[in-house]
């Protein structure tokens, strides 16, 4: 089996060339494997999957495009946890949990988005737990879809600030908690994204970790066959 991955496009109105981007990786790529994983942050912020905006029909169209050529699987991030059962059902994608093991050409690969092994930002994962919690996005999205983009604004101004006074080397993993998660997980292989530093790393012992990267003055993709996994910077055009 054959896939392709991606994650961290933070798709919005201001950035068309990202949404142009994964429409052309759907039309060249998605019948050329046999499945197609975005693990988390597809969008800069989703509000709800009655979200009636230009930039989610635009984003639903191209999901379900891809959903016509392979089996397509979405994650979670820490910008689009409010996706839904809804947005699955209209364009064919599944959705998978944070983290999941998934088979790729008989090789076991452990699938993140990545924000929960940056264990030394305490205060980050304190928020995840709470955004990620059932009761907080059931009254979230019992609210209405003004109120929720209101919320959302809030929310990224405060995250940007707070941002701005950390450390990097805070927001990026923790080894220790890799190692854990592969430990656990019996893999030798894991890939994920979230902390915007593309790269494969050798752990030693056989073992490979491989970030994607964010799509800004490009796009990253990684695509695993048979051969060696090719983690690849793409050019975007609007």
């Amino acid at each position: 089996m054959s896939a392709l991955f991606i994650s961290d496009l933070h798709i919005d109105e201001t950035r068309p060339a990202v949404l142009a981007g994964l429409q052309q990786l759907v039309d060249g790529e998605a019948a050329t494997v046999d499945a197609f994983y975005i693990l988390g942050d597809l969008v800069e912020v989703w509000v709800g999957d009655d979200d009636d905006g230009p930039v989610a029909a635009s984003i639903r169209d191209a999901l379900t495009a891809a959903s016509r050529r392979c089996a397509v699987y979405v994650m979670h991030g820490n910008r689009d946890f409010l996706i839904g059962a809804q947005f699955a059902e209209h364009t064919g994608a599944t959705l998978i949990e944070d983290p999941s093991v998934v088979e790729v050409d008989g090789n076991r690969v452990l699938l993140a988005h990545g924000d929960a092994y940056c264990t030394g930002d305490a205060e980050y994962q304190r928020m995840r737990a709470v955004f990620r919690s059932p009761a907080w996005q059931s009254e979230v999205l019992s609210s209405s879809i003004e109120e929720r983009r209101a919320l959302a604004a809030s929310l990224r101004a405060k995250s940007i600030a707070a941002n701005e006074n950390k450390a990097a080397n805070i927001m990026d993993v923790t080894p220790s908690s890799i190692r854990r998660a592969m430990d656990d997980a019996a893999v030798s292989l894991m890939v994920h994204g979230h902390t915007h530093r593309p790269g494969i790393h050798d752990l030693g012992g056989g073992r490979r970790r491989i970030v994607l990267g964010d799509w800004d003055r490009c796009g990253w993709k990684l695509r695993l066959d048979k051969g060696d996994p090719e983690l690849t910077c793409f050019a975007l055009t609007a």
